[in-house]
């Protein structure tokens, strides 16, 4: 019996140099055996943090043409859509007709979904996709990983407890995703001020006796780390994917396992680049890529050193 291959349609920016979008998302993901199609939504020579960049940006049309040759030669058949960054209304709702497209020919296919707007109280994409987001993108997506910004933006609610975080995850839901992962939020730390606080929430096929179906709530406490890193998004995103896929009704250990990931990658890269820099001097872009090939053990199987706990309301 041959084993089950599970296929990844990934639709994210690419760049030449260093991780980021599919290249964030396209080896950890291989590396734990899921088949990873890429469509690059744009092509930069690297990511914008550096001083210049240079590349092109794909079209919906484009977009439209790629999905179309995959289409004809019969070979559009996926388990999973991953996306994130995106700056296009029209690229955008040219994904949801994508992904609408390939549910109704595999009703399981599951949609991840980095719902990229903003972080810090301020939007970093064109205001006109946040509609697009809210009444079209999120009520096909069955993860979503917002921040806490986004998760506010999306529901028009804001957090400020922990009450709060779940009401406002209980509201995505409602507009249709099993699964919630709020990535990052301002809320205290139990263990003190050098921490963030994460939160998820996942309905379950499982049904109370009332019929609605169960949910499991967790909350984790996340170490700050004092650099800016690209592309940890999208490696998040994938990361959540395969343990997801995983553990299907067990976010608990999936966070674990994928913030585990998360911790050792972002680990590695910071000594990495301090080590680079020399002492007391700042890292620079370039030494602050992710060292993705070094992680491939700690990708394929984590040592768990994040653990989550279960909320119970």
């Amino acid at each position: 019996m041959h084993e089950m291959e599970c296929r990844v349609l990934s639709i994210q920016s690419h760049v030449v140099r260093g991780y980021v979008g599919n290249k964030s998302a396209s080896f950890p993901l291989q590396v734990l055996g899921f088949e990873v199609d890429s469509i690059n939504s744009v092509q930069f020579s690297n990511h914008t943090g550096y001083s210049h960049w240079k590349g092109q940006v794909l079209t919906a049309d484009e977009l439209h043409v790629l999905y179309e040759g995959i289409k004809l030669n019969n070979v559009h058949h996926y388990d999973y859509v991953l996306t994130g960054y995106t700056r296009d209304t029209s690229f955008l709702e040219m994904v949801v007709d994508i992904v609408q497209e390939l549910k109704r020919a595999n009703p399981n296919l599951v949609y991840v979904c980095d719902p990229v707007l903003g972080d810090h109280g301020s939007m970093y994409v064109p205001e006109n996709l946040h509609p697009v987001y809210k009444n079209k993108v999120v009520p096909v997506a069955d993860i979503i990983t917002p921040n806490q910004f986004e998760a506010e933006l999306l529901t028009g609610k804001n957090i400020s407890t922990e009450k709060d975080a779940v009401e406002v995850m209980d509201l995505l839901h409602k507009m249709g995703p099993d699964t919630v992962v709020i990535t990052s939020s301002d809320l205290p730390s139990r263990l003190g001020d050098r921490f963030l606080v994460s939160l998820g929430s996942q309905r379950t096929c499982k049904l109370m006796p009332d019929g609605t179906k169960s949910t499991q709530r967790v909350r984790m406490e996340i170490p700050k780390v004092d650099a800016v890193f690209v592309g940890t998004g999208d490696l998040f995103a994938a990361m959540l994917l395969a343990w997801t896929h995983h553990y299907p009704n067990d976010l608990k250990t999936a966070c674990e396992k994928t913030f585990s990931v998360m911790h050792h990658v972002i680990k590695r890269t910071i000594s990495y680049a301090h080590e680079l820099a020399g002492p007391g001097r700042k890292p620079s872009p370039p030494q602050l890529e992710l060292r993705m090939v070094q992680s491939k053990a700690d990708i394929e199987d984590p040592a768990i050193v994040m653990e989550a706990t279960v909320l119970t309301l």
